[in-house]
């Protein structure tokens, strides 16, 4: 009878494991790493504003550029009139934008990615809150005490 009991039990741990594992484990890196791209896309979009401000700022209405072809391979560029600026929409769409008009763009741009990064957010914590449910769950199958509370420590 004990052994049939011990061997339930260690069925439900490596479900349980199985379970973080092949699922929330994945789903976890899955959240950080779409929550990393978006990062990405906010920072994109913060030097863009950071060099349209910068062009309205010292009046620059014309300029010469290195730009990438692709391979790393550059050709000098001449851009004779500023005041228009291409943006990437999305999808591979571009769009001819005002200095203003662009950075309109852009700040509803960047209210959409701050909302975006906290739901990643709180999907991240939710996930991590599921992980230590599950291993408490394996904690009271094999019938282990809890681990004590860390307390805070002053660093100073």
């Amino acid at each position: 009878m004990a052994a049939a009991e011990a061997w339930a039990r260690q069925e439900k741990v490596r479900k349980f494991e199985e379970f973080v594992d092949q699922r929330l484990k994945p789903d976890l890196a899955n959240a950080i790493a779409q929550r990393d791209k978006v990062f990405e896309q906010q920072k994109t979009f913060l030097d863009l504003k950071r060099n349209i401000e910068n062009l309205e700022r010292n009046g620059v209405t014309s300029m010469r550029s290195m730009v990438n072809l692709g391979s790393e391979v550059y050709m000098q560029a001449e851009v004779p009139d500023t005041r228009h600026i291409f943006v990437d929409i999305g999808l591979g769409f571009h769009v001819e934008f005002t200095w203003q008009e662009a950075l309109q763009f852009i700040s509803v741009r960047e209210a959409r990615l701050t909302r975006q990064i906290d739901e990643y957010t709180h999907l991240i914590a939710s996930i991590k809150a599921q992980i230590k449910l599950v291993c408490e769950g394996i904690r009271e199958v094999l019938q282990l005490p809890a681990e004590k509370e860390l307390s805070p420590r002053n660093t100073w």
